[in-house]
């Protein structure tokens, strides 16, 4: 038997036992129900007036369609980076997943593995230090992100809390006489990214319930082909190293992550828009290069013997709904930075990124933006077939979610 991931906090649950929202009681709520937090998490994902100018929400970079990241067709052939509430202004990055992300751990730096764990973002800034919960900390983010939703302080955003039609559920959730926005944004604020991160963390963001998660039930969920590439992502192709689908101690069911970071060798995508953002936004300009992890820690003060080896290495995302498009000619972008727009096409880097010649549409593979901590051991010459190729892509295909 296999268990559901859950990551609740007992003092918030326990407030909500005794909280009714709507008319519901929690006390009777049925389990394909939002418990009344995750409703609040909710209403906030979805509610573009929490950016200046109004019009930007979670979900608009975030979309459920697409496993809850980029749902923008014609961004994703392109850049794949998405604009913030001021249309011209662009992050640096295409967006991760916001489902089944609530299992990262606080960001550390493993002594036994040597390497760090853990955090939240592509790079690891959301790093559970200040709230003991990276998921949170990664919601509270885009608000006050100029390039994001663009607002300038969190006493804005608690007053759009305070006006929005879900204020009193705010409070019941929270069990607030008023919201306060003068003497307690900050606690606003900390309580909005809890909320965002429960129902990010809910079974209707994150609802392990893909044919891979029936076969673990002992169903016949899987085909032929979609065996043999289990077999080979556990093997041949090493994909389980970074991207482990073994059960967890009391049964939970696996991510598909190991929460670590990884420079996989990515050439740049020439189409990102930062590389033309102003210089108050981007300094280096064209000759910008996307340190990740490395960057970060620089930027927190550790020393070069700590964030060198860390340049250019980028959060190890969930294979999770990694195929989950609307259609299927819909066009997803992969990688930190969108580089490449199919699953063939990434499965393919993994396999033969090292290979003299090899490329992808008769193009040679681009060189990598960051070579000098390039993961050389563990991929980029697997020697896979294009059937074990095809393989590979047929489970990861499986790891959809069945969205109702």
């Amino acid at each position: 038997m296999f268990v559901r991931r859950t990551a609740a906090f007992s003092i918030v649950c326990g407030v909500l036992m005794f909280v009714s929202v709507w008319g519901q009681s929690t006390e009777t709520i049925d389990e394909e129900m939002l418990t009344p937090i995750e409703e609040l998490g909710k209403l906030l994902f979805y509610d573009s007036n929490l950016s200046v100018p109004k019009g930007m929400s979670c979900s608009t970079c975030h979309g459920p369609a697409v496993g809850f990241t980029g749902d923008d067709e014609s961004v994703n052939m392109g850049g794949a980076v998405y604009p913030g509430a001021v249309p011209t202004r662009f992050g640096n990055r295409k967006p991760p997943a916001a489902a089944y992300a609530g299992e990262s751990p606080i960001l550390a730096y493993d002594d036994i593995e040597g390497h760090w764990v853990g955090g939240m973002f592509w790079d690891g800034r959301a790093t559970g230090w200040t709230l003991e919960d990276p998921l949170a900390e990664q919601a509270q983010g885009p608000f006050l992100n100029p390039l994001e939703h663009n607002l300038p302080n969190a006493y804005l955003l608690c007053i759009k809390i305070k006006h929005s039609e879900y204020s009193l559920l705010f409070k019941q959730v929270w069990q607030l006489d008023a919201i306060n926005c003068i003497w307690n944004r900050d606690q606003v604020y900390e309580q909005i990214g809890r909320s965002l991160a429960a129902y990010e963390r809910s079974e209707e963001v994150s609802p392990f319930n893909s044919r891979y998660d029936a076969y673990l039930n002992g169903e016949p969920a899987l085909s032929a082909q979609e065996l043999s590439g289990l077999e080979l992502f556990e093997g041949k192709a090493n994909c389980a190293a970074c991207h482990p689908n073994t059960l967890g101690p009391a049964g939970e069911l696996p991510s598909f992550t190991d929460f670590t970071y990884d420079n996989l060798g990515l050439p740049r995508n020439e189409e990102n828009p930062f590389y033309s953002m102003p210089c108050r936004w981007n300094p280096e300009g064209n000759d910008w290069v996307d340190q990740g992890l490395g960057g970060f820690l620089a930027s927190a003060g550790f020393d070069s013997e700590t964030y060198e080896p860390e340049i250019g290495k980028h959060k190890v995302p969930t294979l999770r709904n990694v195929d989950l498009r609307p259609t299927s000619d819909f066009v997803k972008a992969y990688g930190h930075n969108g580089f490449f727009k199919s699953l063939e096409e990434l499965v393919h880097f993994y396999n033969t990124r090292d290979v003299d010649g090899a490329g992808w549409l008769e193009e040679p593979w681009p060189a990598p933006e960051v070579p000098e901590t390039m993961n050389t051991s563990e991929m980029g010459d697997l020697g896979l077939s294009e059937d074990e190729e095809a393989a590979v892509v047929a489970f990861l295909k499986a790891l959809s979610d069945n969205v109702i």
